[in-house]
């Protein structure tokens, strides 16, 4: 699968990602020379964890047959350290419906191991940049 992002037009920082069939525009902040059309480049990657996160608990509670009404997982970022090498996510999860304790526990140990919180801390990522 690819992914492709392209400028939209010849002004300004906006862009366009595309994913399948979907679009999403994507911008610098105003702090970073953008005017902020869309979410930055971080915003997506941290936005990444928390959507895999929903579905990850999600589709193991409906499996398991857990009652989960509504979930809803905020991403905190704090990327005051991130020229030193660390950048610090700080995902809070909050599902709803007729729950036991053990069941909640159980759904948050499986949010703590979505694919993309495993990728973001477990695997080594290789990137080539090349001429297209």
């Amino acid at each position: 699968m690819s992914i492709t992002v392209r400028r939209d037009g010849i002004t300004g920082t906006r862009h366009i990602l595309k994913i399948r069939n979907h679009e999403i525009p994507i911008d610098a902040s105003p702090a970073g020379g953008g005017s902020d059309a869309g979410p930055q480049p971080h915003d997506l990657y941290d936005a990444s964890l928390a959507a895999c996160k929903a579905l990850t608990v999600l589709i193991y509670a409906r499996r398991k047959g857990m009652p989960v009404e509504d979930i809803e997982v905020v991403v905190d970022r704090d990327d005051s350290e991130e020229r030193k090498g660390v950048y610090r996510l700080k995902s809070s999860l909050r599902v709803t419906g007729e729950l036991t304790e053990a069941q909640r526990d159980e759904l948050l140990r499986v949010a703590g191991k979505c694919p993309v919180h495993r990728l973001m801390t477990e695997v080594k990522t290789e990137i080539e940049t090349g001429w297209a």
